[in-house]
């Protein structure tokens, strides 16, 4: 019976996003998301320098601090918990309190509290979904604006805070959106790799019944009639058996040529093996954006591909280079089209003398009527190598 695999794609995935109105769900997201909100609440000083040089009586003063402790509570539970979707009616008492607490903290003790409405439009930001903080941010900030009105002096801060307020506000819902597209891009990706893996087990499952169904039905049937006729004919059986010897060879070397196909390398592979391979090194990767349009025949596809391979592993092991370039163009000469393959790097250089993988490198090439060239870029040989390997196009005389 074949066994289910999970749906990896549809379980919530743990990464690297401090997503907004969500707890953090290890201790990495748990201190950047800290730090993030914590760099925010340095606006707060204008409140805390109130309350220490503002003149205000000790009552005020206490009760000022526990308001303004509140609120940050207030604030950090919304910015920083999780917000579900049954709790929208929590999240909007909550709003709706801190908004309080702004205006209340505001016209008692001066307009430096005017600040705190920054915070509700943010918070109305991070926690609500995009259909309320379209209006929940709005809202906020024009309750500022009253707000500031009221306040003796207000009015000058008001220039200072209102586009803080209503951009701090739609910020944090563009970068909400722009985090859950990503995750759900993320997510996408990795269903159509899942999808592609599962079709290419497919196609596998496809090729061997095809290529060993008839020939294990056959090897079976005549196993059974060898059976039968050892007894009475063993001359008529081991014609069998012979027949069977004949199917098993042409069925192995049916296997051994697709596994050849299978383990073929292509351009499209290698290049992308090499993006990774380079940038896992540190080296700046400059390849081509897409292949050369056309088929190329197998032999000649496989010895440029083996070519890249060998090409990109020297950089990474030997060159020390920070960036390596590889060009792979068609030229058009009187022999007739010649594709051509480059890969340069600005690492330390070298002699160019021939190696194990470059011996067989021109061996490769030269079955399929190519040539092989490799040196240092600079003439002193000090900083650069370039490797050119030029197959034919045609067929190789």
């Amino acid at each position: 019976m074949a066994r289910v695999q999970p749906d990896r794609a549809a379980a919530p995935e743990s990464d690297g996003f401090v997503r907004m109105g969500r707890p953090p769900e290890n201790r990495r997201q748990t201190v950047v998301k800290s730090l993030w909100v914590g760099i925010w609440l340095f606006y707060l000083s204008a409140p805390v320098t109130d309350l220490i040089r503002g003149g205000h009586t000790w009552p005020a003063v206490v009760l000022g601090s526990l308001g303004l402790a509140t609120f940050v509570g207030w604030y950090l539970t919304l910015v920083f918990r999780t917000v579900r979707q049954f709790a929208r009616r929590r999240v909007l008492v909550s709003l709706a309190v801190m908004s309080a607490q702004a205006a209340v903290l505001s016209l008692c003790l001066g307009r430096e509290w005017l600040v705190l409405f920054v915070y509700v439009s943010v918070s109305a930001g991070a926690a609500l979904p995009g259909q309320l903080s379209r209006w929940a941010v709005p809202a906020a900030t024009a309750l500022l604006t009253l707000t500031s009105l009221a306040v003796s002096g207000g009015g000058d801060f008001l220039v200072g805070l209102l586009v803080p307020a209503f951009l701090g506000g739609f910020a944090m819902v563009g970068i909400r959106q722009m985090i859950a597209t990503t995750v759900e891009l993320r997510q996408a990706r990795a269903t159509v790799a899942q999808l592609a893996a599962n079709e290419e087990r497919l196609r596998m499952a496809r090729d061997l019944h095809d290529l060993l169904g008839h020939s294990l039905s056959l090897i079976t049937l005549k196993s059974e009639l060898a059976g039968r006729m050892l007894p009475d004919h063993p001359d008529r059986a081991a014609q069998q058996i012979a027949d069977i010897e004949q199917v098993s060879r042409q069925a192995l070397t049916d296997v051994r040529e697709a596994v050849s196909g299978y383990r073929r390398p292509t351009l499209p592979g290698e290049l992308a093996g090499a993006r990774t391979a380079l940038t896992a090194a540190g080296v700046v990767a400059d390849l081509p954006s897409a292949e050369p349009e056309g088929d190329l025949p197998e032999e000649i596809e496989s010895a440029l591909a083996y070519a890249l391979r060998e090409a990109v592993t020297n950089v990474v092991r030997h060159s020390g280079a920070g960036r390596c370039a590889v060009a792979l163009t068609v030229h058009q000469t009187l022999a007739g089209p010649v594709m051509e393959l480059t890969v340069t790097d600005n690492g330390t250089g070298g002699s160019g003398a021939p190696g194990n993988g470059l011996t067989g490198l021109t061996e490769r090439l030269e079955a399929v009527g190519g040539t092989l060239t490799a040196g240092p870029v600079s003439p002193t040989g000090n900083r650069g190598f370039r490797l050119t390997a030029q197959v034919p196009l045609g067929s190789p005389s």
